[in-house]
């Protein structure tokens, strides 16, 4: 008969041996040798986590309430009691920064998603169809490539008019072209291949042969420019609140605080620098997570620096 205490130390063992297990398999796959290869990658991975953290649970970051003015309490520096400081209108800067990655958040999926989703429908159909509808798909995309996207979103958000959704459909008609081009290039090269034949042989419909086989070949590079283009979607969002066009005040959004502390720059530098290294930080781990996806779905094999 097995002995209780065995019985219990066997299961604890297990238990405890289970995130060392998973750790081990996660350091031997494919995505754990491309980290290795790219160590900066981690760092990428680390602020992307952190920024996602905040805008998933913001209070447990700050109990402060970002919009909560207290003229008492303006131009404060940073200190034990405000990390970042306060701004002209007594509103805590990193409690700012921490609820402004939600709202950053928001906007890069809400973007990235319009412009996948117009990009690979456009893209796919001009790549199989081809003929006058590719034609025609593909000079309607040059025209909007013709035009560069920051000023083209400046024009279409001015005509919208301000506000957030104004913001998010302005970048997002802007950011589809170079998708439906990748998508394109991808239906072409893979419509003539011998499982695309076999498919077509066997009385699969058009629509079931670009869905399910077609399409699948179209995701790797599609994910790898949706997380290089995370980063500067956000970017043109604050540009755009930067400029008065983006979020209202007093929402706390990146670009609309460094527009407002832009007067204070010399004396109280706080205000503008916090902000706008966020920024800066979230731009550069999106660089740094797209080469770590682009090198984990190389299908040649980790690229070697």
């Amino acid at each position: 008969m097995e002995s209780p205490n065995l019985t219990r130390h066997t299961r604890t063992g297990s238990l405890a041996s289970a995130p060392s297990e998973a750790w081990r398999r996660i350091y031997r796959s494919s995505f754990g040798r491309a980290a290795r290869n790219y160590p900066f990658a981690v760092v990428g991975l680390v602020i992307a986590v952190l920024f996602l953290a905040a805008a998933l649970f913001p209070g447990l970051f700050t109990q402060y309430d970002p919009v909560k003015m207290s003229l008492t309490d303006r131009l404060l520096p940073p200190s034990a009691q405000h990390w970042l400081g306060t701004d002209h209108l007594g509103m805590d800067v990193y409690s700012r920064v921490i609820y402004g990655a939600r709202l950053t958040l928001m906007v890069v999926v809400a973007v990235l998603a319009m412009a996948t989703g117009i990009g690979l429908v456009l893209g796919a159909v001009a790549g199989y169809l081809g003929g006058r509808v590719d034609t025609v798909l593909m000079r309607i995309t040059d025209v909007f490539l013709a035009f560069p996207a920051l000023v083209l979103a400046i024009a279409i958000n001015a005509t919208l008019g301000r506000g957030l959704a104004p913001t998010v459909l302005a970048v997002g008609f802007t950011w589809w072209p170079p998708y439906a081009r990748l998508v394109r290039a991808q239906i072409l090269a893979g419509k003539n291949e011998e499982y695309v034949t076999a498919a077509r042989a066997v009385g699969a419909s058009p629509i079931r042969i670009l869905v399910r086989h077609v399409l699948r070949n179209c995701f790797d590079p599609i994910l790898v420019k949706i997380t290089l283009d995370g980063g500067f979607v956000a970017l043109t969002t604050a540009g755009l609140s930067f400029l008065g066009l983006g979020a209202t005040p007093p929402t706390p959004e990146w670009g609309r605080m460094v527009a407002e502390g832009r007067e204070f720059l010399l004396t109280d530098w706080w205000i503008v620098t916090f902000p706008g290294l966020a920024v800066c930080l979230i731009v550069v781990s999106s660089n740094l997570i797209g080469e770590l996806v682009r090198d984990w779905l190389d299908p040649s094999g980790i690229r070697r620096a």
